[in-house]
């Protein structure tokens, strides 16, 4: 077969073709090897068509490769990279694929519509916003605006609240958990939170309040995005044939984290053609708290009839060792796809179960085994302490720091909830939406003299209009809002023109006398600004720049960052929740008590059980190579009054050939 020759410049590229097997009576050409570089599973999810494809990936069993040769694959099948849609729990997940697939196909790659179902619903709705009556320069709210939001409101309606009612967090909850599962606020009261049943009318009310707040100030919570794309696709259907056809094929990754929302969505987007390619792992579904919906996996083949089932089952990430016992673990649920996982890398090392006296001396064997381990030439960055919640590692934080062991522990404060970032992005979000009034109102409290009575005078008069006749404003105020103003109306006068980090530096070079008479540790706090700055940078539309930052927030502060060098070895310490998709080459999960893990709040629910139970399986498939579950003793349980001392039902009647006991407590 001759090589193809492309022509890039002054270079020639020569790219061996290649031959793919006799697959449903056709003979195709590729550039790209894919009977070599995939096993037969792999092979056959990627060469698959037209139609409904449900891909159950077991842990570490390439579903990434799996997706990023589809993407290429189709595209070497002539489908133009802008009819393929490829939807993500993660930005950084849908660049790493796209990325990957550049580099086993081509550039083309780059360009498929890829991103996660909140940054997909924010493309389509500004783009058709007129057909909602949206305006579409909407800012997009996060948590802690919508808190703010309803707690305006329920000061407004209800200044004297009943001694048993919900804090504005919980409200929220209420809220999204309704809008997530399709369910209403009543109903979502009356089961999920019974103990305010007593005032679902005043909820309710306030509800409905907050609906209208947001659509007269054109402004969207995370959860109106997929309201309104849902809205827009069922309720005009020439617009949802159109986008249904703009994406002939569609691809799911983490399908078995979707909500009812999300899922009702996809049913929509592939309405035309039902080209649908959805890859999860229903035993990994641990997510119920931010309302996923388990179910959703096993309806797949309901909602797309015909639904071709492939199972990803062979592993490369752990030794057969663990697999056995990961196999035995989620053997264990009640519902599930049968699958076994399977792997080529063979140890004699087994998983062990180490019974400690308590959680002084659990510790003390954690930070012995680490400093083996060391010696064993495993890297202490590929070390892994799991728990349940972060609170159960607090005992060997301490021992950690007494051996001078360094660690990093997932968490910590978030870059975008951090007030001064919340007060640049204030700043440009009225630049972009004048009508925004939390924004606003936020940018007004940090001028001196400026408090909440003139706030309420100022915002008639500003909201909506950023360069205002300054003799309708209070005449004692102007020495603050003067500044304020001239920065403001100079900047939304340049949107057009500037680039994102020059309107980003001029906020603030304004905002920095404020910092420094707002904060006492303004020092740290300027390395966030300079970061920020720079992640402006990256962006060439303001408006862009301010969605992504509430869509796909950074992490973690610099503040935070600069306390542990990035680049120095550290052991890990992370919830395990935190932990999905990452690996490591050793993993101790501790405090593994029965009443802790699972906790005792899931006994009388099947439900809550089998997640628990998908919980102890997500955190022992983490491990490469060396795997140990430790569990104390001597627990004592303040919300039970009792004693905790047995180890995880999850670990019950598991043979010694699979699971090794270690008994430490005489030591």
């Amino acid at each position: 077969m001759p090589n193809e020759v492309e022509i890039l410049g002054d270079k020639k590229v020569v790219h061996k073709k290649y031959v793919l097997k006799k697959r449903s009576g056709v003979k195709t050409d590729y550039k790209v090897n894919y009977s070599e570089d995939l096993n037969e599973k792999q092979l056959e999810a990627v060469m698959s068509n037209e139609g409904a494809l449900l891909v159950i990936a077991g842990a570490g069993s390439g579903k990434t490769k799996t997706l990023t040769y589809r993407v290429a694959r189709l595209i070497e099948d002539g489908t133009p990279p802008n009819n393929i849609l490829l939807l993500t729990f993660t930005k950084k997940a849908a660049h790493e694929m796209l990325s990957r697939a550049a580099l086993v196909l081509d550039e083309r790659c780059e360009k498929v519509a890829g991103g996660t179902f909140h940054s997909f619903a924010n493309i389509i709705l500004r783009k058709y916003a007129s057909a909602l009556k949206l305006k579409n320069n909407f800012t997009i709210m996060d948590r802690s605006d919508c808190e703010d939001v309803i707690n305006h409101i329920v000061g407004q309606i209800f200044p004297k609240k009943e001694k048993r009612f919900p804090k504005k967090s919980t409200i929220l909850d209420m809220y999204s958990k309704s809008v997530n599962k399709v369910t209403p606020v009543k109903e979502i009261i009356e089961n999920e939170f019974p103990q305010f049943e007593h005032c679902i009318d005043k909820i309710i009310e306030i509800h409905k309040n907050y609906v209208t707040y947001k659509r007269e100030n054109s402004i969207l919570d995370y959860d109106d995005l997929l309201v309104y794309l849902k809205i827009l696709l069922e309720n005009n259907d020439a617009l949802r044939r159109k986008i249904s056809g703009e994406y002939k094929y569609i691809m799911v990754d983490e399908y078995q984290d979707t909500n009812t929302l999300q899922a009702d969505v996809i049913k929509l987007l592939a309405s035309v053609h039902g080209n649908i390619m959805a890859v999860g792992d229903d035993a990994q579904s641990i997510y119920s708290f931010r309302g996923a919906n388990y179910r959703n996996i096993f309806d797949f083949p309901k909602i797309f009839p015909n639904t071709k089932i492939i199972k990803l089952e062979q592993n490369y990430r752990s030794t057969q060792n663990i697999l056995k016992l990961t196999n035995t673990i989620i053997g264990k649920a009640k519902e599930k796809y049968d699958k076994e996982l399977f792997s080529q890398i063979v140890s004699p090392v087994k998983p062990a179960l180490i019974c400690a006296k308590n959680t002084q001396m659990e510790a003390d064997f954690i930070c012995q085994r680490i400093l083996e381990l060391l010696d064993e030439d495993v890297s202490l960055s590929d070390i892994c302490v799991l728990a349940r919640n972060a609170r159960m590692s607090y005992s060997l934080e301490i021992e950690l720091s007494k051996r001078a062991i360094p660690y990093r522990k997932f968490g910590g404060p978030k870059f975008m909830e951090t007030a001064h970032i919340k007060d640049i992005i204030s700043h440009l979000r009225v630049l972009v939406n004048p009508d925004d009034v939390i924004s606003l109102t936020r940018i007004l409290l940090l001028l001196r003299g400026v408090g909440n009575a003139a706030v309420n005078n100022i915002i008639p008069v500003l909201k909506g209009n950023l360069n205002p006749d300054i003799k309708l404003l209070p005449s004692n105020k102007m020495t603050s809002l003067a500044p304020l103003l001239k920065v403001l109306s100079k900047e939304q006068s340049k949107i057009a023109t500037k680039k994102p980090s020059e309107i980003v530096e001029e906020i603030i070079r304004y905002y920095r006398p404020i910092l420094k008479d707002k904060y006492d540790d303004f020092n740290k706090r300027e390395k966030d600004l300079d970061h920020f700055q720079y992640l402006a940078t990256q962006y060439s539309n303001l408006e862009d720049f301010i969605s992504d930052m509430a869509l796909e927030p950074p992490d973690a502060s610099v503040e935070g960052m600069y306390k542990n060098n990035i680049d120095d070895e550290a052991l890990t310490i992370s919830t395990i929740h935190s932990a999905k998709g990452l690996e490591w080459d050793s993993v101790f999960i501790i405090g593994a008590v029965d009443g802790r893990f699972p906790s005792a709040y899931s006994f009388n629910s099947e439900e809550e059980m089998d997640e628990e139970l998908r919980l102890m399986y997500v955190a022992t498939t983490r491990a490469k190579n060396n795997l140990y579950i430790t569990y104390p003793v001597d627990m004592y349980d303040y919300s039970m009054n009792m004693v905790l001392s047995k180890p995880s039902r999850f670990l019950d009647n598991i043979p010694d050939d699979i699971l090794e006991l270690w008994d430490i407590t005489e030591g």
